[in-house]
């Protein structure tokens, strides 16, 4: 293999097993890096693909790439995804067996463009006859559709694949592909209704915005713009410079017709899409009762008419919740949340079973109906290992699925390396490689524990919540040595993991999931109600998803972990049941960006694949292997250390250079020799009776100089004309354009906006600009206005609403503070955080007893007794109705806002805040005397929701505060060398600042 390779082709070693310092993750990396700063994205780990995302064209995807690569023994070019896909083709055909390829990375990593090439190589290279050419171009063409309905950008990666997917490729036993299926697991429905900052919805949703005609956009009532969509706008990057949705819904729609779908499939599939975005834009009100109601019913109508349902019925749905007793059926009114949770569970029930119904329809334009034996190639695209910052119900399903993977490559890898040596007769043990595949089984059988825990909350009865599914785990899986809570951690671990958290030692590294939402997810429940509504659906695909058959069957669904554990336990059954061929694909850096290798995060990734550990089973016997018929024409040899390997192939080497230098000098002789022969005999021809070739060469350059010096004349002529030309135009440049100057100011006008261009100011605040020539001083101040308009414009369009929000926030402050307290100036240059706790750092009990109201705002505060002026650490909580002072599981005081009487603060640099309540209200204690770190963004957020003008007093010196009936407390402010809080001789509590230098 290294023999055949160019000089360039050299950086490094394109097989890993090649590597002296094996057991070196060092040596691992450098190696990988030195190749990638060449542009060589792939190596090998034995018959292991390791493939690094460039993130650029690299122009090694063409057609004559694919012809090199066709029927060539893998190890004779360099490493390429086409060897991969050739040398399963080639398997399947001589052997007659069924191959898979399995492409695992995480988001961003490239696996959906490997899948894509791989689809490609098949298409262009395998044998191909006229009547199997639809079938082709179908199995292409489902790529792009499945892309637009189950890929998102998120903030990892712009086109990740939401779904996990297995695509059969079948041949006959030509090796014509004649057919396919495809299998999908686990679409992520939640995003459908909730995008993060900085993602966005399913691509589909976009691209029939951006694309689709006007006459069709009018029929299903929406409007181009995707900001106008609540759950297209949540994540604040509808528009996406670096996708094309208008090009990206040409390809689409022309893919439709090649799978063959009808007018009328697509006419009820864009009215479903349609209709998920009208959904989203219902919007619910709270009566009297405290019942959710529908003020504007614009968006139902739309909805009933897209999916075929009666209006009122549909608007009755999404209100009331039926519930059937054992005589009789009872409607109830729902709450404006469970209205929301209504709402939101259909729009995810919609999609999902609609996505079903996509991967069946692809399915059926992909059989084949000849009925004789196929061999398949399975392409797996499955989602990779997920670590983020928040994880939930979707990362540990999917890292669920990851372990059984790689518990899969550890048994498979053993197994064929223990196959080849038998084969061989060579004796050879495996080495203690088994430590990571019983970690793998307990992590399997731990999630087991865990799925099993999470339906048991789901289906008990009596209230199960989150928290009591967090306390089950505790109880039942608590004593496992990779299982942590913030209960059953230490001191250290227990600061990192939350409330609501437990934290998994997974085999790629430590995990923290929030349970928050675990059980709503798993459950993924539809109201009766309103799947009756869907049931009686118009639309035809509405009533393929939701059979009339499912309301009559009275038996719970299983749950989503259930089906997605089911699943993939076949999954598993159909890939070991095939040969396997692996690609590792790897991210080279987090901003996508070409040419950057980012050590530290492809080190995580080399642990989490398992490559240092598929490396060690490769080199723990004899790693290096040759045919012999490439070795002196005999049978394959076994080389068990890379520099015997190495110093063979350098002999060969040498004695190849040399020969070829002897080739080479015989040949560029013969060369040179033509060349004087012909010289030799032009000359005898034209001159006879001189020495030929001499005179032929005089008489030449003579020629050739006259020619040169001709050229040069006519050139400083030029040259002499334009000069003077442009004297003239200077001397002439105030007067009005006349054939004098006209060029010359041409010149200039030009040249200027030339140069203007690399002048021009990057924001508002930058006021340079281009010293004008006298002429365009004018024309200079109008296009100064212009470019400072379009500034002005770019800027307050790229104003988002949170930082608008914020700006409004600080405006609030500056009526507040402004001149009337120290530390106003350095507050207001600080940004304003949405809260300083995160609500897992608030204990769940306390979440519960205001589980009705939503946190607005949190921070840490020091509370006063008012009697004896002990200090106290507090969570200061803001709710949309009342303010809360919170001690671990406890809520020490609540002030409704309507009880609110005041807030004052001193004029000096201190933090203390002291809320006033009224006298008169028995509920409460007295006023709260707090000391917050964040004072400024307390007091404005505070005053925000109250809603009420003049409540904030600052006050000079001193201020009373209200103890208990008839008893008052005094706080004095004072400053000194340096801040104190004590309680002085008299009793009040006196608090000393030191005095700012600004204000």
């Amino acid at each position: 293999m290294e023999s055949t390779l160019t000089a360039r082709d050299k950086v490094g070693v394109q097989d890993f097993v090649l590597l002296d310092a094996y057991t070196s993750e060092s040596a691992f990396l450098d190696n990988l890096r030195k190749r990638f700063s060449e542009n060589l994205i792939y190596t090998y780990i034995g018959t292991l693909l390791v493939s690094v995302n460039p993130y650029q064209e690299l122009g090694i995807y063409t057609m004559s790439q694919m012809e090199l690569y066709q029927g060539v023994n893998f190890f004779e070019l360099p490493p390429h995804v086409y060897a991969i896909a050739d040398n399963a083709y080639r398997m399947m055909c001589s052997e007659l067996t069924n191959h898979f390829i399995l492409i695992s990375g995480e988001s961003g990593a490239g696996k959906t463009e490997a899948s894509k090439k791989i689809l490609q190589y098949f298409a262009v290279t395998c044998p191909m006859t006229e009547s199997l050419q639809i079938a082709r171009d179908r199995l292409l063409l489902s790529n792009p559709v499945l892309e637009a309905f189950g890929n998102a950008k998120t903030l990892r990666n712009d086109n990740s694949s939401r779904f996990g997917k297995y695509m059969d490729i079948q041949f006959d036993y030509k090796g014509i592909p004649v057919g396919g299926h495809i299998i999908s697991y686990l679409i992520e429905k939640s995003r459908v209704v909730y995008q993060n900052q900085g993602e966005r919805n399913f691509h589909i949703f976009y691209q029939l915005l951006e694309g689709g005609e006007e006459e069709l956009l009018a029929y299903l009532g929406l409007e181009r713009d995707p900001q106008l969509y609540k759950y297209l706008s949540q994540g604040h990057c509808a528009k996406e410079s670096s996708i094309n949705d208008k090009n990206d819904w040409k390809t689409v729609s022309s893919a439709f017709s090649v799978i063959d779908f009808t007018e009328d499939d697509l006419e009820n599939l864009f009215g479903i899409l349609a209709s998920v975005l009208h959904l989203g834009n219902v919007c619910f009100e709270e009566n009297h009762q405290g019942c959710a109601t529908i003020p504007d019913t614009h968006e139902i109508k739309w909805i009933a008419k897209l999916l075929g349902v009666h209006p009122s019925i549909l608007l009755e749905a999404l209100t009331h919740r039926k519930i059937e007793a054992k005589t009789e059926e009872v409607i109830c009114p729902l709450t404006l949340e469970l209205s929301v949770y209504a709402r939101d569970a259909m729009a995810k029930a919609i999609y999902g079973r609609t996505f079903t119904w996509l991967v069946n329809k692809i399915n059926s334009s992909l059989v084949n109906k000849d009925f004789t034996k196929k061999t398949v190639i399975g392409l797996l695209d499955i989602y990779g290992f997920e670590v983020f910052d928040k994880n939930g119900f979707e990362q540990f399903c999917i890292n669920y699925c990851n372990e059984k993977l790689q518990q899969l490559l550890i048994e498979r890898t053993l197994k064929a390396e223990q196959a080849e040596y038998e084969m061989e007769g060579i004796e050879w043990e495996p080495i203690q490689y088994f430590n990571n595949k019983i970690i793998c089984d307990l992590v399997d059988e731990r999630h087991k524990g865990i799925i099993s825990i999470l339906d048991e909350e789901c289906i008990r009865p009596g209230p199960a919540t989150d928290l009591s599914f967090l306390e089950k785990l505790e109880e039942r899986v608590g004593q496992h040595a990779h299982f942590q809570t913030r209960k059953l951690a230490g001191p250290k671990g227990r600061k990192r993991i939350g409330w609501m958290e437990f934290r998994l030692s997974h085999y790629a590294g430590e995990v923290t999931y929030c349970t928050k939402g675990f059980l709503e997810k798993n459950n993924d429940l539809l109201y009766r109600h309103l799947k009756e509504v869907l049931c009686s659906s118009k639309n035809r695909i509405l009533k393929d998803c939701f059979l009339v058959a499912e309301l009559e069957n009275r038996r719970r669904p299983p749950t989503v972990g259930t089906q997605f554990k089911n699943s993939l336990s076949s999954l598993l059954e159909i890939l070991i049941s095939k040969e396997p061929s692996y690609i590792r694909c790897i991210k080279p850096n987090e901003r996508k960006e070409p040419s950057k290798f980012d050590d530290l995060l492809i080190r995580h990734q080399i642990k989490y694949l398992g490559l240092m550990e598929h490396l060690r089973v490769r080199r723990a016997g004899f790693a290096h292997r040759r045919k012999y018929e490439h070795f002196l024409q005999r049978t394959k040899i076994f080389i068990r250390f890379p520099r015997t390997l190495f110093a063979t192939e350098d002999a060969f080497e040498f004695s190849k250079h040399q020969l070829v230098a002897r080739i080479q000098a015989t040949y560029k002789a013969c060369l040179e020799r033509r060349v004087y022969v012909r010289k030799r005999h032009a000359g005898m021809c034209l001159f006879p009776k001189c020495n030929q070739s001499t005179c032929a060469a005089i008489t030449l350059e003579a020629h050739w100089r006259g020619a040169l010096a001709r050229k040069l004349a006519k050139r400083r002529k030029w040259a002499v004309w334009t000069v003077r030309k442009f004297i003239k135009g200077f001397i002439n440049r105030n007067k009005p354009l006349c054939p004098d100057n006209e060029e010359f100011i041409v010149f200039v006008r030009k040249n200027y906006i030339l140069n203007l261009r690399y002048h021009v100011p990057k924001n508002v605040l930058d006021k340079s600009w281009l010293r004008p020539p006298g002429i365009l001083e004018n024309a200079s101040d109008l296009l100064r206005k212009m470019c400072t308009r379009n500034l002005v414009r770019k800027y307050c369009r790229g104003i988002t609403a949170e930082r608008k929000a914020l700006m409004q926030q600080k405006v609030v402050t500056s009526e507040l503070f402004r001149a009337k307290k120290e530390g106003y100036a350095e507050a207001l240059n600080q940004p304003f955080a949405n809260s300083r706790i995160d609500e897992g750092d608030i204990n769940p009990k306390v979440l519960q007893l205001i589980s009705s109201e939503k946190i607005q705002y949190g921070v840490p505060v020091i509370k006063y007794d008012r009697k004896g002026f002990r200090a106290r650490e507090r969570q200061f909580l803001l709710t949309q109705k009342a303010a809360y002072v919170v001690e671990l599981a406890k809520i020490k005081q609540k002030i409704a806002y309507s009880a609110l009487k005041g807030v004052s603060t001193s004029s000096l640099s201190d933090g203390i805040l002291v809320i006033h309540v009224s006298p008169e209200d028995s509920k409460q204690k007295g006023d709260a005397v707090l000391q917050c770190e964040h004072i400024f963004e307390a007091i404005t957020k505070l005053v925000m929701l109250v809603k009420r003008g003049n409540i904030v007093n600052v006050v000079q010196g001193s201020l009373r505060f209200y103890i208990s009936p008839g008893k008052e407390g005094t706080i004095v402010f004072d400053t000194g060398p340096e801040e104190q809080i004590y309680k002085d001789k008299n009793g009040q509590l006196t608090v000393v600042s030191v005095r700012t230098t600004s204000s």
